[in-house]
């Protein structure tokens, strides 16, 4: 497990507030064991199931979320944290509203990377691929799995979009409560579904000593897999 230094308080320039941390002094020692080639799976899904394990049984609070990157039409990236909720050897799913700036994005740039930033076991999965949107028959198995608040609040929300006050956006939640009481089926929302990030690169990064990195890649190749080691 990572070990902190501890270092005596340094400041940087003060701020009106309070003054601020000194950055360059805050790092972490990795003290784990490293991954090497022999290791891995034969397969990136596979090994990230292995980890993915691991990370759940280390106690890693919401070791499914990740942070999805996607580009608009000029390349200018945006990212955020979203859920992982399904995945197999076609690729990693998550769900938003198309209309959302991650769906505006992808619909431009179909093209996304994820980070699984398992900070608490010294781990990180990165994957980059291309994107394509589930179809409506998997979207809807899975909205019906979701609570009846979170169903209201995939209509109730136009994700991304400006709202004059909260107060606005809890009267449509109101509204929509009236419409679908509790036991009763709350359709899909035409505007709202699944994307699966199909990987063509699969990172995985172990925590070292010294700075030293274990990164090892799963290049997709061929119909199959490839692996590299990158510097860290």
């Amino acid at each position: 497990m990572p070990t902190a230094e501890r270092h005596p308080t340094s400041l940087t320039t003060p701020t009106e507030d309070r003054p601020g941390p000194d950055l360059t002094v805050m790092r972490k020692h990795y003290q784990h064991e490293g991954l090497v080639e022999e290791q891995l799976a034969a397969d990136p899904v596979a090994q990230f199931t292995r980890w993915f394990h691991e990370a759940d049984e280390a106690g890693v609070v919401e070791p499914n979320a990740m942070v999805l990157s996607s580009a608009d039409a000029e390349g200018r990236p945006s990212s955020r944290t979203v859920l992982l909720k399904g995945y197999d050897q076609r690729g990693f799913v998550f769900y938003t509203n198309y209309g959302s700036q991650k769906g505006s994005e992808l619909s431009v740039n179909p093209h996304a990377a994820l980070l699984f930033p398992w900070i608490a076991i010294a781990r990180q999965v990165l994957i980059t691929g291309r994107v394509e949107k589930v179809g409506r028959d998997e979207t809807a198995a899975y909205f019906r799995t979701r609570p009846h608040g979170s169903q209201l609040g995939a209509w109730a929300s136009e994700q991304s979009s400006p709202v004059s006050s909260r107060e606005v956006l809890e009267q449509r939640y109101a509204e929509l409560e009236r419409r679908y009481p509790e036991g009763e089926g709350v359709p899909v929302p035409p505007f709202w579904g699944g994307y699966r990030v199909v990987p063509e690169r699969v990172e995985f990064w172990q925590g070292r000593e010294n700075r030293l990195h274990d990164r090892l890649r799963y290049v997709a190749e061929g119909g199959g897999w490839r692996v590299e080691r990158l510097c860290p």
